[in-house]
């Protein structure tokens, strides 16, 4: 039986590692991928961080590239395998935990193919589980492709013929405008009222902006918190104005129906569609985890990753944990900090 177990080997997961290592705790990490980033390196493959590297540190290692780069995505994958040779983090690859539960006082945590036991259990799983797809693309001719943003690599995956691509946040956005560079006609379905800002603003990154502000400690129990949590977050670093008045993007509003024939939208039918890339995001999925209450966007319900069901049972990672930067490369440290802190001070008590 471990004293931990983490569920999650990404930055969350490890960040979390660093902190028990320092405090000599026994711990393992279980993670149902086949090696440390795999979950960065199955998107698509022009991906880049929307944060410079002096915001991409986790806690004890630097990110290796110089101030104001914007890593790809097979760079984080190598900085967390570092990451990994660094600290000599033991982790466990092709564990996909299916159940975790509490019996009298000790957690059983059950994977595919194992049985482990520990006295605290730290979910790292992130945000990003199930795949969502509106309904209507079951009505989908069948000799149309349809990709969700998760499997799309590149344009070499479509067949000939216009393309739609369905969602206007950052993955939407990104993969039309490298979808349109390419010059096939590209329909878009979403929202025409994007809030776009740029990288860099004066000399200087967004994210230094906002530092300065503010913006990335607010907390989100704060009543700007509260209202920055709620709202669309903006895109980052793509001017949507410019791509959507390209000659071959034609923006179609919502996606209303399909069926073998035509694609209909508020303004108007298709039916050229060849291809379709689904950038219309994830659903969270924590129902594996025994005895939980979930807030309303189906989130376990916790203050600042601990439990507020079970003892012993801690989250970390979740979009605005506690503030804006808490699920990115570079913010979840101080959510890793913050439980550290609360789980020695339990044992102390």
């Amino acid at each position: 039986m471990k004293e931990f177990i983490i569920i999650g080997a990404g930055q969350s997961g490890l960040s979390m590692a660093y902190n028990l290592s320092n405090n000599n705790k026994d711990y393992l990490v279980l993670d149902a991928n086949e090696h440390i980033g795999a979950p960065w390196l199955k998107r698509w493959d022009s991906l880049t961080l929307f944060t410079p590297t002096e915001y991409n540190h986790l806690p004890g290692m630097k990110f290796p590239f110089p101030k104001g780069y914007y890593p790809n995505k097979y760079e984080v994958a190598e900085y967390l395998k570092s990451y990994v040779e660094q600290f000599k983090i033991p982790i466990e690859f092709n564990q996909k935990v299916t159940s975790v539960k509490k019996v009298n006082g000790i957690f059983e945590v059950i994977t595919g193919s194992s049985h482990y036991q520990a006295k605290q259990v730290i979910v790292a799983t992130g945000p990003f589980h199930t795949p969502y797809t509106p309904p209507c693309h079951l009505d989908i001719a069948d000799n149309v492709t349809q990709l969700h943003s998760e499997n799309y690599k590149n344009p070499s995956q479509l067949q000939d013929g216009d393309c739609l691509v369905v969602g206007a946040g950052d993955s939407g956005v990104q993969i039309l405008s490298e979808i349109a560079e390419t010059g096939r006609t590209v329909h878009f379905s979403g929202t025409d009222k994007i809030a776009a800002i740029p990288q860099t603003f004066l000399g200087k990154t967004l994210w230094w902006w906002f530092s300065k502000i503010g913006f990335l400690s607010v907390s989100r129990y704060s009543k700007v918190g509260k209202w920055l949590s709620k709202g669309v977050q903006p895109v980052i670093g793509t001017d949507v104005k410019s791509l959507l008045a390209k000659d071959n993007v034609i923006h179609m509003g919502r996606t209303l129906s399909a069926d073998e024939s035509h694609i209909t939208f508020q303004k108007g039918s298709v039916s050229s569609i060849k291809n379709i890339i689904w950038a219309t995001g994830f659903k969270p999925n924590f129902f594996w985890i025994d005895g939980i209450s979930f807030d309303e966007m189906n989130y376990p319900s916790n203050y600042r990753g601990v439990s507020s069901d079970v003892e012993g049972l801690y989250f970390i990672g979740l979009p605005w944990l506690y503030t804006r930067g808490s699920a990115t490369l570079g913010g979840v440290y101080k959510d890793a900090e913050y439980l550290m802190t609360h789980i020695l001070d339990v044992k102390a008590a």
